[in-house]
């Protein structure tokens, strides 16, 4: 498999959370996942927002621009982290990628995913997985170009009616 680039874009820095950044990161997570969720009186959606949770229990970074505005976030989960859902010994494992509207189509969800791979590799874990909705298009174009494919056996249902699919990414050579 060839290498992926997991640097980010010249106007990217990518960076861990600070706490007073928790509101705004919420906020475009709830929009970024907006046209997936039920409506405003999906629970969901206070889970989505509440990025105070992810960055005590995991490792939520963040894509900021050149003025430190923020762009997009995703949250890591460690070994031993209660975010970890799909992910078993050997692997890692992300969630709720999410990029602000305005700023898609710039490189900030694939930068982010480059730093998910990045810190399975610093932990030793030889794969990456996540789920996703089936509706997702976009998200499962970028995992394809990043070196993912769809793991059947991982798919599951968090409440009914909910279907999550799953993908894996080997972390083989270092790449």
């Amino acid at each position: 498999m060839a290498e992926v680039e997991s640097r980010p874009p010249a106007t990217l820095r990518l960076r861990r959370i600070r706490p007073e950044e928790h509101d705004e990161v919420g906020a475009i997570t709830v929009a970024a996942y907006e046209p997936f969720t039920r409506g405003p009186g999906d629970p969901y959606r206070a889970r989505l927002a509440d990025t105070a949770a992810r960055d005590r229990d995991a490792e939520v970074w963040v894509a900021v621009d050149e003025r430190e505005a923020l762009l997009g976030s995703v949250t890591h989960c460690p070994p031993g982290s209660p975010w970890r859902e799909v992910a078993v010994e050997g692997e890692g494992e992300f969630r709720m990628l999410s990029v602000a509207p305005a700023a898609q189509g710039r490189g900030v969800g694939e930068a982010l995913v480059g730093r998910c791979l990045d810190r399975a590799r610093a932990e030793g874990q030889r794969a990456v997985v996540l789920s996703s909705l089936p509706q997702m298009a976009a998200a499962h174009r970028l995992y394809g170009r990043l070196g993912f494919t769809r793991a059947p056996e991982r798919d599951w249902e968090p409440v009914p009616g909910v279907r999550l699919i799953g993908f894996r990414r080997d972390l083989e050579d270092g790449t």
